[in-house]
């Protein structure tokens, strides 16, 4: 079994009594982009910071290429870790130049040897024409790209991306996402981003983690996580979609409104259990043949596509992705059909009344 390059274990960390990180765990083997994706709050950024050695740990381990770095009784200070940190607001240094931001982390190097660095790495972001330039004189995602040749120019076992798009607009942080995917995986350079956007991790990452309250609730690939959420937090949080209530039958199968659905239930789901069953927006189709129809509540425009939110003749509301030359109104009625490949159920949940 090969030794993973990052490996943090059962990780616990504080402030002032609060406890941040509860059991952080997660394993990035070499040449992998992994990403810790959650709301705002769970304590992401501070499980990076950890991992690069500017908070202490309570309990736990982290260990870089076999290494151990952080454990409560020991600290390997930042500087002497191999890791490259890509910050949420750049840092760039105003008063120096592209190049010399680049090369702030190589004073140790020989000259020659550090201005063949610089122009290499500069070279590899598609800057090397702006090596005079000051970063004021810059568009944001060209300090980003400056931000992200410097983190690398030192050749670090592992970069670290702290919410590394949240500045940009949409349109660019999702080509500069790409972008940075293709660098890294050239470059074969192992890195880890944290962020509360979906679509950057999806944009980015190999192997994504789903957190919640200080720990990983789920660990997969970005198929996995939509089509196989292992917790109802997880299945909420990633993509769009709703529940509709079911029961579940013999043989494994579940009754909705909409039909019934052979799944994969759990064995130790007796007959009659109620569910609620994950319905995402490719899984009900626009059918003007169906005898089944929905009442289109709302709408929203996605260029290809109309996403809309449709109620059931039962109450229940679902959402649907409709090619957008069906362009329906509110309120009215059109067919639908179910079609769906992953069924996710989760036992249903009674809402709990307010305190």
């Amino acid at each position: 079994m090969t030794t993973p390059l990052l490996d943090v274990s059962g990780v616990q960390h504080g402030y002032n009594g609060h406890r941040v990180l509860t059991d952080f765990s997660l394993r990035l083997e070499r040449g992998q982009i992994g990403c810790v994706l959650g709301p705002s709050g769970c304590g992401k950024t501070t499980a990076l910071r950890c991992i690069a050695g500017f908070e202490r740990i309570s309990a736990g381990r982290i260990a870089i290429n076999g290494h151990e770095v952080s454990a409560p009784a020991r600290t390997v200070p930042p500087e002497k870790r191999h890791v490259g940190m890509v910050f949420q607001d750049y840092a760039l240094f105003p008063h120096l130049t592209v190049a010399e931001n680049v090369g702030f982390g190589l004073h140790g190097l020989d000259s020659t040897i550090r201005a063949r660095r610089i122009g290499q790495t500069l070279d590899m972001i598609g800057m090397k024409g702006s090596a005079a330039s000051y970063p004021h004189e810059l568009s944001g995602g060209q300090q980003q790209r400056v931000a992200l040749a410097r983190a690398m120019a030192p050749q670090p076992e592992l970069l670290l991306l702290d919410e590394p798009f949240s500045n940009l607009d949409v349109d660019l942080r999702e080509r500069l996402g790409l972008e940075v995917r293709e660098i890294l995986k050239q470059q074969g350079i192992t890195a880890i981003l944290v962020t509360h956007d979906q679509h950057d991790a999806f944009a980015i990452a190999d192997e994504i983690g789903i957190m919640q309250q200080g720990r990983i609730e789920q660990w997969g690939t970005p198929y996995d996580l939509y089509h196989r959420p292992a917790t109802r937090f997880v299945a909420d949080f990633v993509g769009q979609g709703a529940f509709l209530p079911g029961t579940v039958l013999p043989e494994r199968r579940i009754r909705l409104e909409l039909g019934v659905l052979q799944g994969n239930v759990p064995v130790e789901w007796p007959d009659g259990t109620r569910v609620d069953v994950l319905l995402r927006p490719d899984d009900i189709l626009h059918d003007d043949a169906s005898p089944l129809q929905a009442q289109v509540l709302h709408k929203a425009f996605r260029g290809a596509e109309f996403l809309y939110t449709l109620r059931l003749p039962g109450g229940g509301r679902v959402m649907s992705l409709v090619p957008s030359h069906h362009n329906h109104a509110v309120g009215e009625k059109i067919g639908i059909r179910l079609e769906i490949d992953h069924v996710v159920a989760f036992r249903h949940e009674p809402a709990q009344a307010p305190a």
